[in-house]
């Protein structure tokens, strides 16, 4: 057997080893769901045969790219004021949770900083951009600074004006923001004050004040297109919004249609990398393999133990081994695919350039994986929004008379949450499939050849989609 079929054969493997596994009966733990009712290996099966359903449909109904021809329609252009609002309050919003984080009480349920920042910001931030466009543009309180002391110190500046910023590096590319990306999610899944509000609020502040330096150094624009990990993660997925937002002008699109536009630079498909293989981690640490009594984390912290390592550091460094080795396994799992396409496709395009044009079609995966798994959260701990914005510091206020309310747990029932679940891992892989497909037309001028390329993206769409759902039934194994 050839290299590539034994390889596809192996993938094929893995895949349905995947669609095998057993399943359990947990989401993402902010809410237990009930059993459902049909059994689950029945949802792998039905999205891994929809993907199929839907591979097929594209090679015999899409015969040529038409993501690129569609165009758009202007709708209107948002007055400077508004622009110059939104920004004061981002700086607003960043300033109170901030100031809740250090002056508040230290309990993390009672205090507004770490659901502002792990739900409001995390989640509704993300699932926000898909529907109505980057918002945290328009929003994000260090661009807002930024922005106005360079306007402040353009008009303070003497006949020669300021300095002109240094240019950003290109082969460092969008590497710095994946970079932030993992680190975020260090935050959330490995470090072990991430319930302290006082440590979050530090560690806001000096992210904050990076970002400021970066944008004196090199300029306020190409620092946020590059190295601000949340400004290029969020505008990523906003590449799916049906609006399109760039200097107040707005525009209406075909849905997927912007993911086409994302830059080909060094580091962007790690960005979605990152994201996914993040997500995937948070879900697979809460399952039994992970966790059980002689889970991987426990072994891991034994070996650091017997390193020499304390108890507390030994549980963070096994941790961040895992956080690692699930996104270099993500990462690992669509260069495969790459390297498939480029085994069909022929020499003229390498590995790495086929990695770049491609990455876009792993945006609506990022997002379906992201909505999949936090969900719940969204949900259920959102609604804690109600009480902390009268009550940010914990402490007993009630500045809009809603610090009695609670959180309605029967607002979402656990089955609503599962199907929501699958049914966003099930489209987001389909427009993934979509948006290779249109590309690998693009690629290959014959039909039949980037056909043929897809066939890897399919397996890899497969192994994602499988993936997902196994992660989100894992938690009680």
């Amino acid at each position: 057997m050839s290299r590539p079929r034994l390889t596809a054969a192996a993938a094929s493997a893995a895949v349905l080893a995947l669609l095998a596994l057993p399943a359990g009966a947990s989401a993402h733990g902010i809410a237990q769901r009930a059993d459902l009712p049909i059994p689950e290996w029945l949802f792998a099966w039905g999205a891994a045969l929809v993907l199929l359903a839907s591979f097929a449909a594209l090679a015999v109904l899409w015969p040529r790219p038409v993501l690129a021809g569609l165009g758009e329609r202007h709708l209107l252009t948002v007055p400077r004021v508004l622009e110059v609002l939104a920004g004061l309050l981002g700086i607003g919003a960043f300033a109170v949770v901030v100031y809740a984080g250090l002056a508040g009480n230290q309990t993390a349920t009672a205090n507004l900083a770490p659901t502002a920042i792990f739900v409001l910001f995390w989640v509704g931030i993300p699932v926000a951009s898909v529907l109505v466009g980057d918002v945290w543009a328009a929003l994000s309180p260090w661009r807002a600074l930024a922005r106005g002391a360079g306007w402040a110190a353009q008009r303070l500046a003497g006949p020669g004006g300021l300095p002109e910023p240094m240019a950003y590096p290109e082969r460092l590319g969008r590497w710095p923001a994946a970079a932030g990306v993992v680190a975020f999610a260090w935050v959330e899944l490995v470090y072990v004050n991430r319930d302290v509000p006082e440590s979050l609020a530090l560690l806001a502040l000096g992210y904050a004040l990076v970002m400021l330096v970066g944008m004196s150094l090199y300029g306020v624009e190409p620092w946020t297109r590059n190295a601000d990990a949340f400004a290029v993660a969020f505008g990523v997925l906003a590449l799916l919004a049906p609006l399109r937002w760039e200097r107040r002008r707005v525009a209406l699109r075909a849905p997927l249609a912007g993911a086409i536009a994302m830059p080909q630079v060094a580091g962007a498909s790690a960005v979605v990398l990152a994201l996914i293989g993040t997500t995937t981690f948070d879900g697979f640490s809460q399952g039994g393999i992970w966790t059980g009594e002689d889970g991987l984390a426990q072994r891991l912290t034994d070996a650091f133990e017997g390193a020499g390592f304390g108890p507390e550091v030994a549980v963070q460094a096994a941790y961040t081994v895992g956080l690692l080795v699930i996104v270099a396994l993500v990462g690992g799992l669509y260069r495969l695919g790459v390297a498939g396409m480029r085994s069909v496709g022929g020499p003229e395009h390498d590995t790495r350039d086929l990695a770049r044009r491609f990455a876009h079609a792993l945006i609506p995966i990022a997002f379906a994986y992201l909505l999949a798994h936090y969900f719940s959260l969204l949900a259920f701990q959102g609604q804690a929004l109600g009480y902390l914005i009268s009550d940010p510091l914990g402490e007993g206020a009630d500045l809009f008379g809603t610090a009695s309310a609670t959180i309605d747990y029967g607002l979402v029932s656990a089955n609503a949450i599962w199907y929501v679940q699958v049914a966003a891992l099930v489209i987001g892989h389909v427009g993934g499939l979509i948006l290779a497909h249109d590309r690998a037309l693009e690629t290959w001028s014959e039909p039949r050849t980037a056909t043929r390329s897809q066939y890897w993206m399919l397996l890899v769409m497969i192994a994602f989609t499988c993936l997902g759902l196994w992660i989100l039934s894992a938690a009680s194994q």
